[in-house]
């Protein structure tokens, strides 16, 4: 388990909760560094922005000085605020659309397997709410979602269970990675979505926290970018 990780249960084991009070965080607050893939005396918050907009790249782990505040962030308010300003777009766009009402209109949303997912799949702490209103306005709106997860094939039944648990219930397609297939993320969910598209579903939409869940070809009508400044797949 990451040090991260480790900061997170200690975040959540040292707040004392009772009925109807929800976990609270202190607010964050800009902290230097000069460890990690970033400029010496940055603040952290300017390397999540980096991060969020895909100008600082190819990193492998949070820089340590920035764990706690990053930690701080996935645990409080503002990753909550940062991510209901995303879904709040999604569902404006959802609800613009003019569907077909054949039962090709899809919305590809990735599933990202990380320590943290784990985490909160365990029981830990509750799943993104922001996520799971968008997920349960497609499915009123006749939008059908796909989940595509570079997870091996031999993980499906944990997977679906990790996401019925979570509250996704039903959906289109789960796609997992093949044990065959080589090369980067973006390359392996770009082919996927081409071969939703050849089998005849629109793909009106595409929302994940990484970059590779958005970039490459056969993206759909509008990609979304959510929040995670946790790690980087490319």
């Amino acid at each position: 388990m990451g040090v991260l990780v480790q900061l997170l249960f200690l975040l959540a084991s040292t707040v004392e909760l009772s009925p109807g009070i929800s976990l609270e965080i202190h607010l964050l607050r800009p902290q230097l560094g000069s460890s990690g893939h970033h400029v010496p005396g940055l603040s952290c918050l300017s390397w999540r922005l980096g991060v969020e907009t895909h100008n600082i790249i190819e990193w492998s782990t949070v820089p340590q000085v920035c764990e706690s505040y990053v930690g701080h962030y996935m645990l409080g308010d503002q990753y909550r605020k940062d991510s209901g300003a995303v879904v709040y777009e999604a569902i404006s766009h959802a609800q613009s659309l003019k569907l077909a009402g054949d039962g090709k209109d899809i919305w590809v949303e990735a599933y990202n397997s990380t320590q943290f997912n784990n985490w909160i799949y365990e029981g830990k702490a509750p799943p993104l709410p922001e996520s799971l209103k968008l997920y349960k306005k497609l499915q009123s709106l006749g939008i059908k979602p796909v989940f595509i997860t570079g997870r091996p094939e031999a993980q499906r039944n944990v997977t679906a269970a990790n996401l019925q648990n979570a509250g996704y219930h039903t959906w289109e397609k789960l796609i997992l990675k093949g044990s065959s297939v080589t090369g980067t993320a973006v390359a392996y969910k770009s082919n996927e979505r081409k071969k939703l598209e050849q089998s005849g579903y629109r793909i009106v939409g595409n929302i994940g926290d990484q970059w590779s869940d958005i970039l490459g070809t056969n993206v759909g009508n509008r990609t979304f970018k959510l929040p995670d400044p946790m790690y980087y797949i490319s």
